[in-house]
Order: C-alpha cells, then sequence, then structure tokens
C-alpha cells in the first residue's frame, strides 16, 4: 500500500484501464440480462402451447420479409371462424386485433395506450392474469358492447387510487365501461407492458373497421405431437382458403415460442460476443498495464528486494509482496468499475429493471485473475533476484 501511495499519479492510471474494463463488462451484462428477459417475457406471453398466425411475420431479422409479406391478403374473422368449425387439433381458436389510441378519464390522460381486441374464449389462450373484475362475455362480444379491461399502467393513470370497475374512459366520441383490470407486467427493454386496454374483437372491427387483418391466437395442449398436428391443420385449412398454390410459400406466418427463440438465438450469439470481446479487452488492455507498471516498480526497487532477501526474506515471500501489490491494484479498479456499472444500470433501469449481485461477483473474480495473472511475472522476476546483486543495485 506503501508502494502505491507513493506513486499516486501511475497508480491511477495503471488502474483507470481496468477500471473501464469492469465497468463495461457490468454494463453489457446488464443489457444482456434486459435482453434475456425480453424474450422470456415475449415467450411467456405467448405460452408454450399457443400458436399465432398472421399476415406478417412475428420474428424476422431480414426486412424484406415483411415487405412481401405486406403484399399478402388480410386475415378477415371469416378465416377465424373457419379455422375454430374445421380444425380438430385445436383445443381454442381465438383472434385478436390491435392498434393505438389516446384515452381520457376525467381530466387525466393516457396516450399512445394499446387497445387490443379479443375474443371472449382468449382467457383461456392469453397468459394475462386477471386482477380485478372479469372478462367480456359471448353476448357482450356478439353485440360488440363497449366494455374493456385495462392493464396497471391505464388504471394507475387514469384512476388513481381508485377502483376502476364501472368507472367509464373516453378515446374521442366512444366510451367504454372497465370491466376488470389486469396484474402488472413491468416494463421490458424500456417498452411498458402494462399501457393497454382490451375490448371484445366484435367492437375493435366495428371501431377500426373490418378491413384489418386479425391475428389468430390458437391453443393445442396435449403435447408436441397434437401442437405440430394443430399446425398443420391450420395451415391446410389457410392455404385453401386463400387458394396458395401447391410449391408455393404460404401466404402467412405461423409464429411459436420457438420463433422467438430463434431470433433470439440468431442475434445473441454475435451481437453480444463482440460486446463481452471489447469489455474483455479493456480489462485485459488494464492488465499488461498493471503488468508493465509493476515490471518498472520491480527495477526501482531492486535495492529494496535485496535488503529483504539479505534480511531472511524468501523468494515466497517476495512472490506474495509482488502478487500482494497487483492484486490490490486490480481490486481497487474492479471496485471502482463495478460502481460505476451499477451507476450505469441504475441508468438504463428503463431498459434492463434490474442488476444482478452475481455480475458484481463475476467484476470481482475478473479484477483477482487480472492481477494473478498480469502480476505473475513480475512478482517472479522480483522473486529471483540474486540478493548479492540486488544489494549492489543502485536503485530504490
Amino acid at each position: 500500500m506503501d508502494a502505491i501511495r507513493a506513486h499516486k499519479l501511475r497508480s491511477a492510471l495503471t488502474i483507470l484501464g481496468l477500471t473501464m474494463g469492469v465497468a463495461t463488462l457490468m454494463t453489457v451484462m446488464t443489457l444482456v440480462q434486459g435482453a434475456n428477459v425480453y424474450v422470456e417475457q415475449k415467450i411467456a406471453n405467448l405460452g408454450t402451447n399457443v400458436f399465432r398466425v398472421a399476415r406478417t411475420p412475428f420474428a424476422v431479422v431480414d426486412f424484406s420479409i415483411v415487405v412481401k409479406a405486406l403484399k399478402n391478403k388480410t386475415l378477415r374473422y371469416e378465416d377465424l371462424l373457419t379455422v375454430r368449425e374445421l380444425c380438430t387439433a385445436c383445443e381454442q381458436v381465438g383472434g385478436s386485433a390491435s392498434s393505438t389510441l389516446s384515452l381520457q378519464a376525467g381530466n387525466k390522460q393516457a396516450d399512445d395506450a394499446s387497445i387490443i381486441g379479443y375474443t371472449p374464449n382468449m382467457v383461456d389462450i392469453d397468459t394475462r392474469t386477471l386482477d380485478l373484475g372479469r372478462y367480456f362475455t359471448d353476448t357482450e362480444d356478439r353485440h360488440a358492447a363497449y366494455v374493456c379491461l385495462i392493464g396497471a399502467s391505464v388504471a394507475d393513470k387514469l384512476f388513481p387510487a381508485v377502483n376502476p370497475i364501472g368507472k367509464t374512459l373516453r378515446s374521442g366520441s366512444l366510451e367504454f365501461t372497465v370491466v376488470g383490470t389486469f396484474e402488472k407486467l413491468g416494463s421490458v427493454l424500456g417498452q411498458d407492458q402494462d399501457n393497454f386496454v382490451i375490448v371484445p374483437l366484435t367492437t375493435w372491427l366495428k371501431v377500426r373497421g373490418t378491413r384489418s387483418s386479425l391475428t389468430l391466437e390458437i391453443k393445442a395442449s396435449g403435447g408436441e405431437e397434437k401442437f405440430n398436428a394443430a399446425q398443420d391443420e391450420v395451415r391446410s385449412i389457410l392455404r385453401t382458403r386463400r387458394h396458395d398454390l401447391p410449391g408455393k410459400d404460404d401466404s402467412f406466418f405461423i409464429g411459436t415460442a420457438q420463433s422467438y427463440i430463434s431470433l433470439w438465438q440468431s442475434i445473441s450469439g454475435s451481437f453480444f460476443a463482440v460486446f463481452v470481446m471489447v469489455s474483455s479487452i479493456a480489462a485485459i488492455v488494464g492488465g499488461i498495464v498493471i503488468m508493465n507498471v509493476m515490471l518498472v516498480s520491480v527495477t526501482e526497487r531492486t535495492r529494496e528486494i535485496g535488503v529483504r532477501r539479505a534480511l531472511g526474506a524468501t523468494q515466497s515471500d517476495v512472490l506474495r509482496q509482488f502478487l500482494t501489490e497487483s492484486v490490490i491494484q486490480c481490486l481497487i479498479g474492479g471496485a471502482i468499475g463495478i460502481a460505476i456499472g451499477f451507476a450505469c444500470a441504475e441508468g438504463l433501469r428503463n431498459l434492463t429493471g434490474f442488476v444482478k449481485l452475481w455480475v458484481a461477483s463475476l467484476g470481482v473474480l475478473l479484477s483477482t485473475i487480472i492481477g494473478l495473472f498480469f502480476g505473475i511475472y513480475p512478482a517472479r522476476k522480483a522473486a529471483r533476484l540474486d540478493p548479492v546483486n540486488a544489494l549492489r543495485s543502485e536503485g530504490g
């Protein structure tokens, strides 16, 4: 510690490289966690025994596929009814559609809320959990009633500290009666998962128009074989209805939980490997700087080493001294880096929502390993100095 304090500027510059490396690693790992949660959330919302059918793809990295898909015919309410009637392997066939709007209640307002149209049987398909009230009924759906269920964010914005059940909210000239609320989902990668209002699908079509394309939400429990059989049936029914020629691609897309997993695997392997590699390089550069400084320190303190050896210090004592000095500098740099990483993670709270303790532990472990790895050569060099030659040295 005396040696570190005696050369404050040199020690600070030595520590700086490792600090930036650990801080970068902390921030990157926090973002990785946020992305993992986003994918898990998508999968959880879909359900492992549910698949979706839509006009455009659910998860792609090639935007040209989306552009091409926009030329496909829309999925209509009649398609939903036909699949519901003909698919024998399908346990439930529901439908959904969505857009955005602004909501008002009294002098309160919720902007850019998602309005989602659901069929009544989505209560058995959707994974959202009802908090208060009830779901809308078949009768309300059949008569396109102006009833709705709202997410936690909409409830907090429009009805703070008030039970929203039975209250009225407006969108322009339309008025909806709140019949239920959902439990809070939270924010994932900056996207509020609770800023939505759900209405009967027939009401949504009445408000937004029947030409909008629907998404079919299909549940098929009973194992993978039945799940795949349901997909095959739905594909056959829709290809027939949409006159897709043999040998041609489907004019619609089927999405499953595996779709999101595949998308994530296609981008995460290379994308985050680069991030982690960059942060690791910064940490390694810090380690190399520490090794160079330690080598200079050994040269400057040759006489000190000779005196210690002459007084009975063993090679192991000298080795431990210089290794400890290296590790201390690394731990100081690592601690500062962890603090900066936590600060960055706090600043990115909307993107991540949490920081795990094991990430901080990883930073401490990385600092220790770098200190040992890059300190071992200077320490061994110091320990192997000949005591007689070291005493003859004119160094400090």
